[in-house]
């Protein structure tokens, strides 16, 4: 569970910013390492299996340790998110006062609805009995930094295409559950979206595509090459490909497992295993 996403982003960290338009590469390249986008995906498994009422604070530090932990991961981290990090007394993001008229400072959500909220939450998808409950804690997980709607629906939207994967819904089901709830069209097809599409940091910008590129393929791998062949913001589309596709599939080759647990930290692999319980 969740392998996917750390999947999906390490196979896109080579080509976010040198898009490879084709299905025809090396899965792993000898130089793909995971990104920002594992690193916060486990932090949100870690607040998962340790906080049973789902907190804000909790949240917070998981992530925040984290990201001092990781500090300068390959990419790097998103600009309001590295503010949200580690210059939050910057984050005067409302100008919101205290009662002595000084600004408020501190971390607080800054209205992003960048696709950082849907490239860490196919933890939520996996940990629920309900497509209620998902949805509620896929919005707390974006919320903490990605209030905006935008941000909060690509969470969501990402949460629950894992949930109705993992639970046996068919393809035709997740998508018009998705179109349906969440407005995304959902009906081009990757031939349509490959030749002009480009890096788009948005949730509206990457969670179709990506959702797409599962919609198409017809096992784990072919979700992860359809993923990077779309370019874009590719380790983020990837990454939550590649939660969606585990999820529906229910199978990893092998190989890949072996290959990706080879190249990420043993805390990582250690919560992996915690939440898989």
């Amino acid at each position: 569970m969740i392998l996917g996403a750390v999947i999906g982003d390490t196979v896109g960290s080579i080509y976010e910013f040198n898009n490879h338009k084709s299905v025809d590469f090396e899965l792993f390249d000898p130089r793909c390492e995971f990104t920002d986008d594992s690193i916060v995906t486990v932090a949100v498994a870690k607040w998962l299996v340790i906080d049973k009422q789902h907190t804000l604070e909790k949240l917070e530090e998981c992530l925040v340790d984290f990201g001092k932990r990781y500090p300068n991961p390959m990419g790097g981290y998103g600009g309001g998110y590295v503010r949200w990090l580690f210059y939050p007394e910057h984050l005067n993001v409302y100008r919101d006062k205290n009662t002595d008229g000084s600004l408020k400072t501190g971390r607080r959500p800054y209205n992003s609805w960048g696709n950082g909220s849907a490239m860490r939450v196919s933890a939520v998808g996996w940990a629920f009995d309900t497509l209620e409950e998902t949805l509620e804690i896929a919005k707390r997980s974006a919320e903490i930094t990605h209030n905006h709607p935008e941000g909060i629906k690509g969470a969501q939207a990402t949460a629950a295409a894992i949930f109705l994967g993992r639970t046996g819904k068919s393809k035709q089901e997740i998508k018009d559950y998705i179109e349906k709830t969440f407005g995304y069209d959902l009906s081009r097809t990757c031939d349509e979206i490959r030749p002009k599409y480009h890096h788009d940091g948005s949730c509206q910008g990457t969670v179709p595509e990506a959702m797409i590129a599962f919609l198409e393929s017809k096992d784990f791998e072919s979700a992860i090459r359809l993923g990077v062949s779309l370019g874009g913001d590719t380790d983020t589309l990837v990454c939550i490909t590649g939660g969606i596709a585990e999820a529906f599939y229910k199978d990893i080759p092998q190989p890949i497992v072996d290959k990706i647990l080879s190249m990420i930290p043993q805390e990582f692999k250690e919560i992996l295993g915690e939440f898989n319980k």
